[in-house]
């Protein structure tokens, strides 16, 4: 995990668990030594995240790795396709919008228009054929 948001998660952790600031640093201090998250090391990061969830912080997970876009009637039946072919490689929706930015400069699938999902669907079956897989 890169560094920003690993101390993100900390300060996030901080909050939803309630704790004021001598708490904070008091607690930074017996677990990793340091008495700001700006010096802690990647192993001290490990430890206070470690900490922080054993004492009842739930990170949540990321919405966009398995939210299916929504999109009007006429691309209904592409988007099946692409979930199918997502869903067969066992790949989460995040795999096609980051397809989607780097295919076409469109940061969410949701967003294609028909033409476009054509060509991604393409790009998926042209994978699904290179990775051996069968498509029915």
């Amino acid at each position: 995990m890169s560094r920003k948001p690993a101390l993100a998660k900390i300060h996030i952790a901080k909050n939803e668990l309630a704790m004021d600031d001598d708490t904070y640093r008091a607690m930074l201090q017996s677990i990793a030594g340091v008495s700001s998250s700006k010096a802690l090391t990647d192993a001290g990061v490990t430890k206070v995240l470690a900490h922080l969830q054993r004492c009842g912080w739930k990170p949540k997970t990321a919405a966009k790795a398995g939210k299916k876009p929504s999109v009007g009637r006429g691309r209904q039946a592409l988007v099946g396709k692409v979930e199918a072919l997502l869903a067969e490689a066992k790949r989460p929706w995040s795999y096609a919008d980051a397809m989607a930015k780097r295919m076409f400069g469109v940061d969410k699938t949701d967003w294609l228009d028909a033409e476009h999902l054509v060509k991604l669907v393409a790009a998926l079956t042209y994978d699904a054929k290179r990775h051996g897989r069968d498509l029915g």
